[in-house]
């Protein structure tokens, strides 16, 4: 969760494109980002892969009116809404974007190649049918505010018994990559989101890296089978709130706008 979802920039992105506070050109670069190219498959009408700013221009066209982000994990479909064709390909890359004002949603496949340290990114976006119905378990920014700040007390403290400390060489260039991420990023989010959804999804971020750092510190000072389950116990619940609030924050724009 230390990496920002593709889905997440292609709606925060989208989002402001649409509303008309970005640019084509300005939204499709914060887009791809790092990738190579992004291009998108299955659109209606079209016979092949097209190009970002092109896909997005007919998204409109068909008369799409925000992106909603999910991102799903095993047993727990976050932010879909069916069929289960749609809900299959997303869970298999644990996120995706669903149109709001037309029954659409995208699912990136990516695409990678090149020697370690030169790789070359691509994606493609398959875009899809969905069905229109409320997304699966999405809180509202105020609910997800307060499961965080609940969850990173509670986490923090279990890690603190079982002795997996966010410290060591690990831990320390993880926070490093963090820090340099926030302040050469600037912006969290895309122009038009209402600032708690910027203060939320920072939140989701922190928690997130809370999490990562205790996964890639092995075992801390959890020795025996149980203090490891229960380290594991005490993550579960977490990551799954942090995920709950990313898309919270992603999906503010559509909810605000509805309202």
């Amino acid at each position: 969760m230390l990496s920002e979802p593709r889905s997440g920039r292609l709606a925060a992105w989208g989002n402001a494109l649409l509303a008309g506070f970005v640019s084509p050109d300005d939204a499709v670069l914060a887009v791809v980002g790092e990738d190579a190219v992004h291009r998108v498959e299955g659109l209606p009408g079209e016979t092949g892969p097209v190009g970002l700013t092109l896909a997005l221009g007919r998204l409109r066209g068909f008369g799409v009116t925000g992106l909603r982000v999910a991102l799903p994990a095993p047993g727990h479909p976050l932010g879909l809404s069916g069929p289960p064709e749609f809900n299959a390909r997303a869970l298999d890359a644990e996120e995706a974007v669903v149109c709001h004002g037309a029954a659409l949603g995208l699912v990136p496949e990516v695409f990678e190649a090149g020697p370690e340290g030169d790789v070359h990114v691509e994606v493609v976006w398959h875009c899809l049918a969905v069905r229109e119905a409320p997304p699966a378990d999405v809180p509202s920014l105020g609910e997800a505010e307060r499961e965080l700040a609940e969850a990173l007390r509670e986490a923090t403290d279990m890690l603190s018994r079982l002795d997996v400390a966010a410290s060591g060489p690990v831990a320390e260039a993880a926070i490093d990559a963090y820090r340099a991420r926030a302040e050469k990023g600037g912006e969290v989010l895309a122009p038009g989101y209402p600032p708690r959804a910027v203060r939320v999804l920072e939140l989701a971020q922190r928690v997130g890296l809370l999490i990562s750092v205790a996964y890639e510190n092995g075992h801390g000072g959890a020795v025996s089978a149980s203090e490891m389950a229960a380290r594991s116990e005490a993550l579960r619940p977490v990551e799954r709130t942090a995920r709950r609030a990313q898309v919270a924050a992603y999906n503010a724009f559509v909810e605000e706008r509805e309202r």
